[in-house]
């Protein structure tokens, strides 16, 4: 015959099992299908209703292709803009010693060579710039020729614009400011 344990200690003893089977039964509970039969009909999950999207038909406000023939466009204007004083100005123009320029790095692979265009507002209020860049090689041979305007520079700051020759790319070509007209 066996001796009995102490109450306490059968307890002690029982428990890692019954550990064990309460944590079985929650685990099968969990990975029952609780659309079948015998699911709690009381216990619902909330879910946010989907915000109203306008309807397909309608065209977004505003596209990446509507915004970027905007800019186009706006770039576009500015610099006919620019070409327009460009055009007045006798020599080298006023604000030659404003602006400089310098050309920007490039891969093998680039199709366009570009340049840096700094222009600096002497001025109190803000300016319009019209800057014409020549893009040269080693032998001072001019291979384009770009015009870029700044609009609204501020006073007492410098500001940047970009200058893109496919004509040059290719080709070890150094930029030049050819004229640069402030006003």
């Amino acid at each position: 015959m066996k001796p009995k344990l102490p109450a306490h200690r059968a307890v002690r003893a029982l428990a890692p099992v019954a550990a064990a089977a309460l944590l079985f039964a929650s685990t099968a509970a969990c990975d029952s299908d609780t659309s079948g039969e015998g699911t709690d009909q009381g216990v619902h999950t909330l879910t946010p209703e989907p915000e109203e999207s306008p309807p397909s038909e309608a065209p977004s406000p505003r596209t990446q292709e509507s915004f970027a023939a905007s800019v186009s466009a706006e770039s576009e204007r500015v610099r006919q803009e620019a070409t327009k004083r460009l055009e007045e100005v006798e020599g080298r123009g006023n604000a030659v010693g404003d602006v400089s320029v310098s050309g920007l790095p490039l891969t093998a692979s680039e199709e366009v060579r570009s340049a840096l265009v700094r222009v600096t507002n002497p001025t109190d209020e803000p300016t319009f710039f019209a800057v014409k860049v020549e893009f040269v090689d080693a032998g001072d041979k001019v291979l384009d020729t770009l015009v870029v305007g700044v609009e609204d520079a501020p006073p007492d700051r410098t500001v940047t614009a970009q200058a893109n020759s496919r004509k040059a790319a290719g080709v070890k070509t150094f930029p030049r400011v050819a004229q640069a007209e402030r006003g």
